[in-house]
């Protein structure tokens, strides 16, 4: 084989596991302890150690590093072998809902709400929070329909819409609490529409 045949590398190490935990801890750790104005790439890289290179390749800013910090730890029932498509869908409703009904969650949604829609802060709760989750829990779906664990809806985009929309209507209209028992309510209703 030629070189001029190999696969062309991106310039640079690849980004590894161990440096985005460290990276989404730091961030993790800044959000708490100052908040979400005070979190910024340079900030992050001196707390974690992780050069800003590699922190700019997983996140284009530091709005889309603070959301991805404020929802990366998934409870560990989540991850596990074996478990039921139910249980895996409760623990990341579990763990996006932790996560919002902290002080700093709450302080996101505000500034959420008052935001352009258009501006760097909303594009990046939409890709990386609202979207991704919304991804996560359409893999959860499809794997438990292909195992035959529930029946295929009749529509998988209005069903993840059902489960995901009343995580973000409470977050910003505050009418209800938004804790465990939301996540446990929403995927025990979603499951009994979709039963066999």
């Amino acid at each position: 084989m030629s070189q001029a045949s190999l696969p062309k590398r991106k310039p640079g190490r690849p980004p590894s596991a161990e440096a985005r935990e460290r990276a989404l801890r730091a961030a993790h750790e800044i959000l708490m302890e100052e908040g979400f104005g005070r979190l910024s790439i340079e900030a992050v890289a001196a707390r974690s150690g992780v050069g800003k290179p590699t922190l700019y390749r997983n996140w284009a800013n530091a709005q889309e590093l603070a959301l991805a910090a404020l929802v990366a730890n998934p409870l560990p029932e989540a991850l596990a072998e074996g478990v039921t498509a139910r249980a895996r869908l409760v623990a990341q409703m579990r763990g996006l809902v932790t996560a919002f009904a902290t002080t700093r969650g709450r302080q996101v949604a505000l500034a959420l709400a008052s935001a352009d829609p258009q501006s760097e802060f909303t594009k990046a709760f939409r890709n990386k929070v609202i979207l991704a989750s919304r991804e996560t829990g359409r893999a959860i779906l499809e794997a438990a329909i292909a195992s035959g664990e529930i029946a295929p809806p009749p529509d998988l985009e209005a069903l993840l819409d059902m489960i995901y929309g009343p995580v973000f209507y409470r977050l910003l209209v505050g009418h209800q609490p938004l804790d465990a028992a939301l996540a446990d309510a929403v995927v025990a209703t979603v499951f009994r529409a979709v039963a066999r």
